[in-house]
């Protein structure tokens, strides 16, 4: 059973209000009182089933409805959530992940998915300033606030201007320092491109996201001190879990 046990409700069946929606108001006066915290997990399907005394298809309907209204989310396979204040991630002259994760008082985490040398195609070659086919790193990540994915990031750089940034970021497993390690003191952004779209499959496993569900897909491109193009990344963002500030 649920850590946060809650009493029996006898809904009153025939007032007129569907019994969905008295499942979904019970929920959210709960919610609302605090019985469960934010990040906290709620009982489970079966659970509550039995606590209302209706079939899941009916509970599925109140959940669905706090799901939509931005209450609660449900990830697959683990159950469903309290929703947690959207996180405000700034863009800035120097946007860095941990940085922004922590001033929220959240622990900023990360996990490198691939980090593998190989032809740059002409959008990336562009946006660095390279012949299209030049040796480029790229380091993938996926970035955690308090150990829940928000982000997948995918970070470019030309192999030949940043010898050594591969074995450095092995020791470090921060982009920033590891840049330090090799001699790269400092670097800002140029400039920020940001759009929405549904995510692809992989995106929606790795922010543990609904099918299709919304990210928010920031391209940047950042620069040395001599304003020469040093990384080009695109960050792709759970919507429901971030919303991306611009700072001026």
């Amino acid at each position: 059973m649920s850590d946060s046990f809650q009493p029996p409700v006898t809904l009153s069946r025939g007032s007129g209000t569907a019994l969905w929606r008295q499942i979904e108001q019970t929920l959210e006066a709960e919610l609302a009182a605090g019985v469960w915290a934010p990040g906290a997990k709620l009982p489970t399907e079966a659970e509550l089933a039995l606590r209302f005394a209706v079939n899941r298809l009916t509970l599925r309907q109140a959940i669905a409805s706090l799901v939509e209204r931005g209450l609660v989310r449900v990830e697959q396979g683990r159950g469903t959530f309290v929703q947690e204040p959207v996180i405000d991630y700034r863009i800035a002259r120097r946007t860095r992940f941990s940085e922004n994760i922590t001033r929220q008082r959240r622990e900023p985490t990360g996990r490198l998915l691939r980090m593998v040398e190989l032809p740059a195609s002409a959008p990336v070659a562009r946006e660095l300033g390279l012949r299209a086919g030049a040796s480029v790193l790229l380091i993938e990540t996926l970035g955690m606030a308090d150990g829940r994915p928000v982000s997948v990031g995918s970070h470019y750089f030309s192999s030949a201007r940043v010898p050594g940034l591969k074995s450095a970021f092995e020791g470090e497993g921060s982009i920033t320092r590891s840049l330090k390690q090799i001699g790269v003191a400092d670097y800002v952004r140029r400039r920020t491109r940001m759009t929405a779209r549904p995510a692809d499959s992989e995106e929606a496993r790795l922010l543990q996201l609904p099918k299709h569900g919304p990210v928010l897909v920031s391209e940047s491109v950042n620069v040395d001190a001599a304003g020469k193009p040093l990384e080009y990344g695109i960050a792709r963002f759970a919507a429901d879990r971030v919303q991306l500030v611009v700072e001026t």
